[in-house]
Order: structure tokens, then sequence, then C-alpha cells
């Protein structure tokens, strides 16, 4: 515990950056501890992954899953995150592109402004959230890591290599229509672990504005595997 603690310290500071000013990184540290002895006591060496690769999901899971549990995002934001997903993937069906800043406050029904607004609220609520795209549901229903899904290598499951590699696949073909700028703000981020400050540094805008691209990205990105689906079916 005193060897690995600095990692839930690490995490818990990275997750602060994006919530609101009452939510004290104090709490979210002790919500990591709680991941971290989870981590210490499920970790599997015959999985040949970085004992510190691992620890890391099971924290921020831990402090994601302390957080809802807490409901301290207003629904008015969410239902407002949901309205601009499905106007972003209406529109994106209808256009065969990504719908600009414009676009999607029309077909919302509301201002630029007022969509500039939402999407800087949204993002005080969509904690590390394009991690989402990578978790699936084991047999009781609890959303688990893709991490916790690997197998011992010497029992590999075709099938399953096959899905996971899909959804790889999935995810970097819908980064890759994602706009410029906000691809860019997805690689530093999830990439290059650059902090929304650092980024706002690296492209010359407040870290505001960073935030509301990042958020963009990940609605666009939500849309995109949510119309993926669909065309599956």
């Amino acid at each position: 515990m005193l060897a690995y603690s600095p990692l839930v310290k690490y995490v818990a500071g990275r997750t602060a950056a994006g919530l609101p000013p009452h939510v004290e990184e104090s709490d979210l540290i002790s919500y990591g501890l709680v991941g971290l002895i989870s981590a210490i006591e499920r970790f599997d060496p015959a999985r040949e992954i970085k004992f510190e690769t691992y620890a890391i999901t099971r924290i921020k899971g831990a402090i994601i899953d302390e957080l809802r549990s807490l409901d301290w995002v207003p629904r008015s934001v969410r239902a407002r995150s949901r309205e601009i997903e499905r106007a972003h993937a209406k529109l994106e069906h209808r256009l065969q592109r990504t719908p600009n800043d414009e676009e999607l406050a029309q077909e919302i029904g509301i201002s630029i402004e007022e969509l500039q607004e939402s999407l800087l609220a949204i993002s005080h609520s969509s904690m590390v959230a394009l991690d989402e795209l990578w978790s699936v549901s084991d047999a009781s229903g609890d959303q688990v890591s893709l991490m916790d899904t690997i197998e011992d290598p010497g029992a590999p499951d075709p099938a399953k290599a096959l899905d996971v590699g899909d959804l790889k696949d999935r995810i970097a073909e819908a980064i890759a229509r994602l706009p410029e700028r906000e691809k860019l703000v997805i690689a530093l981020y999830y990439y290059e672990n650059l902090t929304l400050r650092e980024i706002g540094e690296v492209l010359g805008v407040t870290e505001s504005r960073v935030s509301q691209l990042h958020t963009k990205a990940v609605l666009r990105l939500r849309s995109s595997m949510q119309a993926d689906t669909f065309d599956d079916v």
C-alpha cells in the first residue's frame, strides 16, 4: 500500500482537474485507496501486465464508481449531454460528415453561446469519459474494464480477441473522423497524458476551451460508436 500509494494521488489529481471545486481531492484519494486495495488483492502476475497499469485502472474505476453513487451531476446536465449526443448522431447521418457547432446548436434549438456553456458544464461531469468506451459488462451486469477481462496467455480465447480487436478498430476509425483540433486534444490527453492546462498551452487557448473541445470529441465518439452499432443490427 505504501509503495504504490503515489499512484492514488496521481489518478486523484488528474480526475480532480475536471471536477467542480466542491469535490475535494482528499475524498478522491480515499475512494482511490479502495481501488488500490482491490488491485493488490486481485492482481495476477500470470497475466504478464505491469502492476502499475492494472492498479491505475482499478483506482480510476473506484473513484468514478463512488462519484457516480453520489450523483453530484445535475439532471439537466445529463439530459443536455444525451440531447447533444442524439443531435450529433442525427446530423452526422443526415449530412454524412461531422456537423459544426452552428449546425448542432440549430438542431437542438439553442444559441452557439448556450451550446458552449453546455459543453463546459458537461465536461465537468465527463470523468475519463473515453475510457468508458473500453468497458464491458460481466455476468452480473456490472461494468468492468477490459483490463480485467484479459485471460491467461496460456488459455487464449480467439473469439474474445476478435471482439476486442474489432472494438479497437472502431474507436480508431471514429477518432480518425474527428476534426483535427479535437483529434489533437484526444491524443495529447489520453496518449501523452498531458493535463487540460498543458494542452491549452500547446494549442494557445484557455483550459476551458480545451475542456470544451475534449467534451465535443467524446460526444462525437460516443455517437459514432452508437451509430456503428445500429448499422450492424
